[in-house]
């Protein structure tokens, strides 16, 4: 005798209790990190179910799965909706813990990126807007499942949040992690995406990729010297996708990684290891 319902009612189940699980190895294997600003949060409903953030909706995998991201200054207390497939509503609030975050001074900026010109001004809106539309995409990649890795290893060099003072004078703060390393070092995929942007030599940037890992979240890696890959290719966890380049405003060689949720900026240390950790484990045979 066929019970399709039941067998639907317990399919589901199996699968919230699945994400559910899944939602705690993720936590596990980041150390348990706790959840302040500039946190990326991936939470599980069940199947079925609509997520609702700041009044938007949110997309759900069909396990349930769905990600928020909370920027440099959210505010602390942050609500999300859900709304079962029955029609049940239920609202879950998060407390984030604040941060401070350091000053960071750098000097022997060039000139030409301290004051640009009404033509590099230009440029640079432009660039901007492609940056724009490239983290708009909203594929349903599940990549920001499976966890990230570090794409270069090296000595961090500047951090997330951190107030930038340029030649003495105060700029906005800074929103990735900078990975000293030489020109040509090669810089590995976080997670698995598809390259959504490559631009050779943006003003402020230089070298430019930006990778779409599903549901907003997007990696860019700034400052690139040459791209081993192009726009539109997938690419998988711990592949090359790029070099190492001292391109736009910086002062040295290195790689400056940023992680959206859609335009909201998040902090990529978050998600991975800490860095002496990885520096100290033992190099794969």
């Amino acid at each position: 005798m066929s019970c399709p319902g039941v067998c639907v009612t317990i399919l589901k189940k199996c699968l919230f209790a699945a994400a559910i699980l899944l939602q705690a190895l993720m936590a596990s294997a980041e150390g348990d990190k706790p959840l302040t600003q500039g946190a990326l949060y991936r939470g599980a409903v069940q199947p079925g179910s609509d997520v609702y953030y700041r009044d938007k909706k949110v997309p759900v995998t069909a396990a349930g799965h769905f990600v928020l991201g909370f920027g440099r200054d959210a505010e602390l207390e942050q609500t999300y909706t859900v709304v079962a497939p029955d029609g049940k509503k239920t609202q879950t609030t998060l407390t984030l813990e604040a941060r401070e975050y350091p000053v960071q001074r750098i000097e022997g900026v060039a000139k030409k990126y301290m004051a640009p010109s009404e033509a590099h001004l230009k440029r640079v809106r432009h660039e901007n807007s492609l940056v724009k539309k490239a983290r708009e995409v909203d594929s349903d990649f599940r990549a920001f499942l499976d966890g990230f890795i570090w794409p270069l290893v090296g000595p961090v060099t500047g951090v997330y949040g951190s107030q930038r003072v340029f030649n003495g004078e105060p700029r906005r703060p800074h929103f990735g992690v900078d990975v000293a390393a030489p020109t040509g070092t090669p810089v590995k995929a976080p997670a698995d995406g598809r390259v959504v942007l490559y631009h050779p030599d943006m003003y402020f940037s230089g070298g430019t990729m930006i990778i779409d890992h599903g549901y907003g979240v997007t990696s860019s890696f700034l400052h690139l010297s040459k791209s081993l890959v192009k726009e539109g290719d997938f690419v998988h966890q711990g592949q090359p996708v790029a070099e190492v380049g001292a391109t736009g405003r910086v002062t040295g060689a290195h790689l400056d990684w940023r992680l959206n949720w859609y335009h909201v900026r998040l902090d990529p240390q978050l998600v991975v290891p800490p860095m002496e950790k990885v520096q100290s484990a033992p190099a794969a045979k």
